[in-house]
């Protein structure tokens, strides 16, 4: 009898778990970003924009269709190959909530900072807040109609982010699109990392 026959199988390593959060304003996509890209389904908290709400977040004329809003978090996530797994957290996006970033951000290797060039003061507070935590970002603006409303660099100059900041474009909805802005902070991260050592 072959001793090896009951021998077990070695074991596949399961892959880096590598947590990335997506953070911006009110309405840019976050929640959207989330869901287009996730092998799971997405736990989100989403709930219905209310008046009173909207009276303090100063955001209910902002995005007419938008009905409902991040009320916590967004997670999902996507296995990238057999050695990286992303998992997504989306913070919400209203100024009453910021109290919630500091344990979002805990731990992540990177963020996704995504802008609306329709209302560039809502991504202000996220640029900050990474610039500050020290963070690797990348900022992806989202193209919403399919069109570019503004050059990139203006967008730059306008959010005042140093060139060390990858400044993308993506379609929040499209998979492919998510993807290719994940990848992009990935290797931001992997680039600042390389760059201190």
């Amino acid at each position: 009898m072959d001793s090896n026959q009951f021998a077990e199988p070695p074991s596949a390593k399961p892959p880096t778990p590598v947590k990335i959060v997506i953070a911006g304003g009110f309405g840019v996509g976050k929640t959207t970003t989330v869901g287009a890209i996730s092998e799971i389904k997405p736990l989100t908290t989403e709930a219905a924009m209310t008046s009173a709400g909207a009276a303090v977040d100063g955001s209910g004329g902002e995005v007419p269709s938008k009905t409902t809003t991040t009320v916590a978090l967004d997670f999902g996530c996507i296995t990238i190959d057999e050695e990286v797994k992303l998992y997504l957290f989306g913070t919400p996006g209203q100024d009453r909530f910021g109290f919630m970033w500091h344990d979002l951000v805990l731990g992540a290797l990177g963020a996704l900072v995504i802008v609306d060039t329709r209302r560039l003061d809502d991504c202000y507070p996220a640029v900050d807040y990474f610039e500050k935590a020290g963070l690797p970002f990348v900022v992806g603006v989202n193209v919403f109609d399919g069109s570019l409303k503004h050059d990139l660099e203006d967008v730059r100059w306008a959010l005042a982010v140093s060139e060390d900041v990858p400044l993308i474009t993506f379609d929040a909805r499209a998979r492919l699109s998510v993807r290719d802005a994940l990848l992009a902070v990935l290797h931001n991260t992997f680039r600042r990392a390389s760059a201190a050592s």
